[in-house]
């Protein structure tokens, strides 16, 4: 039994009363209930007025790339969807790019101002609002019949570069008209034919592309097994197995059925399969005396795409083209070839001062792109992300890709403390270690 001394105790360190431990207080600790009242629920019971299943509601309830690519494999064929997933042999290069993002360590500054952030940067010569571009990408219809009009338009008005490929859809002309005011960059395979090729290259000098992309990775296709698998082909074949698959995705047929037939950014028809057109297109004897002299044609700013070594990344800014990409082409032709992200540090160190290094190659993320831009990159390029969002929703789903990645590009300065990109340093991000080269 509690005594009255019990329920009156001093403690003798403060001289305060005792908390008391005895059926009263814990009487006094019991909860109270009540019936709840009408008033006291109406602020809770907010329901969302409820809307048709449809583009806007699809797209809206995509917060990451990741999620618009689950929109896109729900809403596309197998062999389309496989044509942007896939990259080449066991798609080892791929996942090394990605994983390496993902092997990084942000270290942020702390009581930084950042109610503000400005994310725009000069890129050759003329600004553009945000750090990254699209990348060029082929049979860009096969994936959505919007294509390149669709990202060119989201690119002008997102105000960043839109890349038109030599395999891409849609004519360079056409491209040109979706994005009069914005920025277009015409991607460069250079053929056995070199006056077809040049005669491309004077339409987009004479349509007003800025920048020529020339790609150097690409002396034969890499070996893309899922297209091999699928039998993919342009145009698409209307095989068993390729209905079977269409019928859960009849809009995608639809749409592609009842729209222009494809056609190509660099030749007016193809009647052979995809593989006889890229060893068509591809040209294994081109060298660097070819490369000085595609520049010498060009008018506007050369960048090479597809630089996997320091030393060529030295050799090409002695040649004075204005911008290098470091792409494994998104592991689609060298299999096991260097992770453009750990090649970085070390070609910025070396010719960042002299040309602008640019990043292409597994990026999935606003966060992927931040940390490109501390460790010295200028710029970088999307492809599969793009393309993940056109097959989501088409120039909608363009759109909602390039916000996704705004926010995402936004909210990772903020959380460094950053204000503006020229701000980010290799301080920032630390790339931890997973392969480590074997000393030869």
């Amino acid at each position: 039994m509690t005594t009255t001394d019990d329920q009156h105790r001093v403690d003798p360190a403060t001289g305060t009363p005792a908390a008391s431990t005895g059926p009263a207080s814990a009487a006094r600790t019991r909860v109270r209930r009540q019936i709840p009242r009408v008033r006291d629920l109406a602020p809770l019971l907010q329901f969302k007025k409820p809307t048709l299943p449809g583009r806007r509601q699809r797209l809206d309830s995509a917060l990451t790339i990741w999620d618009l690519r689950a929109i896109a494999a729900r809403r596309t064929p197998r062999a389309a969807f496989d044509y942007t997933e896939g990259a080449a042999e066991a798609e080892i290069s791929l996942a090394r790019a990605r994983q390496a993002f993902e092997d990084i360590e942000f270290t942020p500054a702390i009581l930084r101002d950042v109610s503000h952030v400005d994310t725009s940067r000069d890129i050759l010569g003329a600004p553009t609002a945000l750090p990254f571009g699209i990348a060029p990408t082929g049979f860009t219809r096969m994936m959505q019949t919007e294509g390149e009009r669709a990202g060119a338009r989201a690119a002008g008005r997102a105000g960043i570069p839109f890349s038109l490929s030599t395999m891409g859809t849609t004519a360079i002309e056409d491209v040109k008209a979706a994005n009069p005011h914005g920025r277009n960059w015409f991607q460069l395979y250079m053929w056995k034919d070199r006056d077809k090729s040049m005669a491309l290259v004077d339409r987009a000098a004479k349509a007003g592309f800025d920048t020529l992309l020339v790609t150097v990775d690409v002396p034969v296709a890499g070996a893309r097994l899922r297209d091999k698998r699928n039998g993919f082909s342009i145009p698409p074949q209307l095989g068993v197995k390729t209905i079977v698959n269409a019928i859960p995705r009849p809009w995608w047929w639809f749409d592609f059925l009842t729209t222009e037939p494809l056609a190509f950014a660099s030749l007016d028809r193809w009647s052979g399969t995809v593989g006889e057109l890229l060893d068509h297109m591809f040209d294994p004897t081109v060298t660097y005396e070819d490369l000085a002299w595609i520049r010498d044609q060009w008018p506007g700013k050369v960048v090479v795409k597809g630089v996997q070594s320091l030393d060529d990344a030295k050799r090409l800014t002695a040649m004075s083209v204005d911008g290098i990409t470091l792409s494994n082409h998104g592991g689609r032709q060298l299999d096991r070839a260097p992770v453009p992200f750990h090649l970085l540090p070390s070609v910025v160190k070396e010719v960042g001062a002299d040309t602008e290094v640019h990043l292409d190659t597994g990026i999935m993320s606003g966060a992927d792109i931040i940390a490109a831009i501390a460790l010295g990159a200028k710029f970088t390029m999307v492809g599969r992300a793009y393309l993940y969002g056109l097959m989501a929703g088409g120039e909608a789903g363009v759109d909602r890709m390039i916000q996704i990645l705004s926010d995402q590009i936004e909210r990772t300065m903020r959380l460094l403390g950053v204000a503006t990109l020229d701000e980010l340093r290799p301080g920032h991000v630390t790339q931890l270690q997973r392969l480590t080269p074997i000393p030869r």
